[in-house]
């Protein structure tokens, strides 16, 4: 993993959660399950992933 960069996976279909966290998986531009994204490690991204736990992970 790259210094200062976070890895996100989708791990659970965002179809029955609420249009908030379907927004946050929109905007770090995950769009299939299994899909990872490489995401610089700053609090706005941090915050993101917190926002909807059940469905992101950090890998590393």
């Amino acid at each position: 993993m790259a210094e200062g960069k976070l890895r996100i996976k989708l791990v659970r279909s965002p179809i029955c959660a609420p249009q908030k966290h379907k927004d946050v998986v929109r905007g770090l531009g995950l769009h299939k399950i299994n899909q990872v994204v490489e995401k610089p490690d700053n609090p706005g991204i941090r915050g993101m992933v917190k926002k909807a736990p059940h469905l992101l992970a950090i890998v590393g």
